[in-house]
């Protein structure tokens, strides 16, 4: 390890030597990033004394093809210092210092660096009037090839930028990885322990990245690619949803002065602190919309993942307003703020969102909701919404519905980050707030649009409706928080109250099951960062199951402060959330059953609080669907000792 430091460090040198290098260092000295301009830019990062990258090309290419960043002919320093309010997030508002340097490049461009103690971001800015195509973005970035690395490929190996941004993570060094595209956020564990993670805010006019392994004489190296420009659209005839049928030979075109998005490496010593990195949220652009007051985040009853299967009901359960009415009411009776109505309200195979199918009243529905304290929310496909934009918020905004759950993107090149944008903006002059499904991973939008409550870009509870066991959902569930979730929030819809051991899971796709016991679904809703948070099961599903019907409800949709006090990537995690002086502190572990050793240090001190555990039972191990609750008195001096089953978890409010 201290060998491989040391070349490292020796390359650095020689390249100092050679050409001239500046360095930006992170307010407590730790983090530098050093860019030279000897032979073309390059980027390397250090923490400490430990190279976690080496000189690394980054650059852009025109479609003159001008070589962006060949010399650096002028420095500007300066420093950031803010206070960042973030309504619905995971903390109400936090703090940032950075340095930053501004470097000159040649044809109207900048290189713009900056270094936080929590990780190092760059980005490329252009004052250049008229039109500027680019042709290609370069990033090489060069880590060991013995590194370790948790990629998430594309799922789409004939055309690999048009997929759900949906998969498991291959763990591996990095000299063994699939040569297949990525998608981010992309961890990496150098040699000496510390992770960098790639994400990107601010994708905006722009496709999002994807990295590749390099190939053997490459070994270590994530190149960036990026889908091209499209050219030419067409459409599905299943649910109306347009593809790309054809690309221009360049990723991106605009117009006049930019910012083009900003790159990030976050930068972790502990897995601890990376569910809680803000860089993403932090380097978005701030909130367009103005007053937030009337955005509701809140849980919500679903239909399609329990497909429509409720029990004991004098109607024929499914997509008509005797179902919906069945939802209201259980949602009415638990306090649940929202019903969506997904797939099949509209005749999705014709793509006819201004239309509700003649089983479904809408407006009744909407208004028997709204009696009884409860909202709906549509479901719609992505360019279907957009193609019928202004007409669509406008009309379901003035029926009383609240909002749109938009799926089937499936893609993040450069008019479908202008869509997603499009739709943000129109939907917020309505009043109308977004669940962004089907979509790329965040990118710091719901800074920018605080209406977007949620995304998916995750490996969710749907995939147990068609998975399979290898899948081993418990590892991931207790891998994505740390990388995934870093982006920003997710749609992962939890809240089985079927559940299935190691042994006797199956698949099943009309009565789903969960992989892992009952108290890990129920962890779900502290772990994850989701204001807007399915409750995937049937309603008569919940209704022999009050206990934990009453537990999840009472969960806050959004916190003051949160906290990860333990946890390692792939084995286990345990996050605490604070929301006006209360605590709700939950965890979960892969399939290696474990004793949790929680101290209650967080909580203040010389209080005292009454705590209630919902905890794996002791026939977890054989029945998923066991567990315990149990209440007593703590303080900030207490120590609880929790076991954890395979696939176990735990949930508790501290009160």
């Amino acid at each position: 390890m201290k060998r491989i430091g040391i070349l490292l460090t020796a390359l650095l040198t020689a390249t100092v030597a050679v050409g001239k290098v500046y360095k930006v260092t992170s307010p407590n000295k730790k983090l530098v990033a050093t860019v030279s301009d000897d032979k073309g830019l390059t980027l390397s990062l250090s923490c400490g004394q430990d190279v976690l990258m080496a000189p690394s090309p980054i650059g852009l290419t025109l479609s003159n093809q001008t070589v962006v960043g060949k010399k650096i002919s002028k420095e500007r320093k300066s420093n950031i210092n803010q206070t960042i309010s973030a309504p619905f997030y995971r903390q109400s508002k936090f703090s940032v210092k950075a340095n930053q340097t501004e470097l000159t490049l040649n044809d109207g461009f900048t290189l713009v660096v900056r270094a936080y103690d929590e990780g190092i971001a760059y980005r490329f800015t252009t004052t250049r009037r008229g039109e500027t195509i680019i042709k290609n973005e370069t990033a090489q970035y060069a880590f060991a090839k013995t590194d370790t690395a948790w990629l998430s490929y594309t799922t789409n190996r004939e055309k690999p930028f048009a997929m759900a941004f949906q998969a498991l993570y291959d763990e591996t060094p990095l000299d063994k990885a699939q040569a297949l595209p990525a998608f981010l956020p992309v961890s990496v564990q150098t040699q000496s322990g510390v992770k960098v993670t790639l994400l990107e805010a601010e994708l905006k006019s722009y496709p999002g990245m994807f990295v590749q392994a390099g190939a053997a004489d490459s070994a270590g190296t994530l190149s960036a690619l990026f889908a091209p420009y499209p050219k030419r659209m067409d459409y599905y005839r299943w649910r109306g949803m347009s593809y790309v049928a054809e690309t221009e030979d360049y990723i991106a075109k605009t117009t006049g002065a930019r910012a083009y998005p900003w790159r990030i490496f976050a930068i972790t010593e502990e897995d601890r602190q990376m569910p809680v990195n803000n860089l993403v949220y932090a380097l978005s652009e701030p909130n367009r919309i103005g007053d937030t007051s009337w955005i509701r985040p809140g849980k919500v009853a679903w239909d399609w993942w329990n497909d429509w299967n409720l029990k004991g009901v004098p109607f024929k359960a499914g997509i008509n307003n005797d179902t919906y009415r069945y939802y209201i009411d259980f949602a009415a009776k638990n306090n649940i703020a929202y019903v969506v109505l997904d797939e099949g309200w509209y005749d999705s195979s014709k793509g006819d969102i201004m239309n509700p199918i003649k089983d479904i009243d809408l407006q009744a529905l909407i208004n028997y909701g709204r009696s009884k304290g409860v909202d709906i929310v549509l479901w719609t496909v992505f360019n279907v919404l957009d193609e019928h934009l202004e007409e669509a918020c406008k009309k379901y905004a003035g029926m009383g519905a609240k909002g749109f759950k938009v799926d089937f993107l499936d893609r993040d090149d450069q008019t479908a980050t202008e869509m997603a944008y499009r739709i943000a903006e129109v939907a917020a002059r309505h009043k109308l707030f977004l669940d962004y499904h089907g979509y790329y991973k965040p990118t710091g939008m719901n800074r920018t649009y605080p209406n977007i409550l949620n995304y998916e870009s995750v490996f969710g509870m749907e995939e147990v409706k068609w998975g399979n066991i290898k899948n081993d959902m418990p590892r991931y569930d207790v891998t994505f928080p740390f990388i995934r979730m870093m982006a920003g929030q997710v749609d992962f819809t939890p809240g089985a109250m079927r559940n299935g051991t190691r042994k006797n899971w199956s698949m099943s796709y009309d009565m789903p099951v969960s992989m892992g016991t009952r108290c890990h679904q129920l962890a779900c809703y502290i772990v994850h960062d989701t204001p807007f948070t399915m409750l995937a099961d049937a309603p008569t599903a919940y209704e022999n199951e009050q206990p934990c019907v009453d537990f999840i409800t009472t969960i806050p949709d959004f916190f003051d402060r949160t906290i990860v006090p333990q946890g390692k990537v792939g084995k286990y995690i345990v996050t605490a959330r604070e929301k006006a002086g209360e605590w709700f502190v939950a965890g979960q572990t892969n399939w290696d059953a474990r004793t949790v050793r929680l101290p209650l240090d967080f909580l203040q001190e010389g209080k005292s609080y009454t705590m209630t555990l919902f905890r794996d039972g002791i026939n977890a191990d054989h029945n998923a669907e066991d567990y315990t609750v149990e209440r007593q008195v703590v303080t900030s001096a207490s120590i609880l000792y929790i076991q954890l089953a395979s696939g176990g978890g735990f949930a508790m409010s501290i009160r």
